[in-house]
């Protein structure tokens, strides 16, 4: 996977709070604005959820549990060391 610049879960199967956060953020993104709305197109709605999450998502406040980088910052970080990670890797071909 990672040859082909695939990413890899960041939870467990089976693991107990693997994905509820974004379930639950998915859920109540869906309940309060894409089941209550209707949108002319599908670009309009495209544009409707991405303004309330970056409404509601903070990208420049600080936060000490990811070293008081912006979360901006942080997934940038990762994401080059990925990077870097699977170009690092010897490939196998079979």
């Amino acid at each position: 996977m990672a040859g082909r610049g695939v990413l890899p879960s960041v939870g467990r199967a089976g693991g107990c709070c693997g994905s509820a956060l974004a379930e639950s953020f998915n859920a109540i993104l869906k309940k309060e604005l894409v089941n209550r709305g209707v949108h002319s197109t599908r670009n309009h709605a495209i544009r409707d959820v991405t303004a309330r999450t970056e409404s509601r998502c903070n990208h420049r406040r600080l936060h000490s549990a990811i070293d008081h980088r912006t979360p901006d910052q942080a997934d940038t970080e990762w994401r080059q060391q990925h990077k870097t990670a699977a170009r690092n890797q010897p490939s196998t071909t079979t």
